[in-house]
């Protein structure tokens, strides 16, 4: 996914807030799961955030834009570790993430394990 900074993106330093980063990463990890999680799976399940780390090795002003890429790790129980990379027009990469994401029962609100049927359209 390609995103721009528009003005209300920027802080009060002349660049894209924080907040603003972390919107974008789960922006782009929410597009994953609709692209490639079957239908059944959207319907009854959804997808928690229960950590972010992320490095910031450069920024945006207005009208600049990056182009994110994400891929998961390996399912730990009912979390999965999402990365997301944003790199810059110029090539080179401007935030770096990992979250933790928790999977949770639509119906009941409960975590669920991540079980090899849900995981395996994103491993491959």
């Amino acid at each position: 996914m390609t995103f721009t900074a528009a003005a209300d993106d920027i802080d009060e330093l002349g660049h894209v807030n924080n907040a603003v980063w972390v919107r974008w990463i789960q922006d782009v990890a929410t597009a994953h799961w609709a692209a490639v999680a079957p239908a059944a799976h959207q319907a009854a399940y959804v997808w928690v955030v229960t950590r972010h780390a992320i490095d910031y090795r450069g920024n945006l002003t207005v009208g600049q834009s990056v182009t994110a890429e994400t891929w998961v790790g390996d399912p730990r129980g009912a979390r999965f570790d999402r990365h997301v990379r944003f790199t810059g027009a110029d090539g080179r990469v401007k935030v770096e993430a990992v979250t933790t994401w928790a999977l949770i029962d639509r119906a009941t609100g409960r975590l669920l394990r991540v079980r090899d049927d849900i995981a395996a359209p994103f491993l491959a």
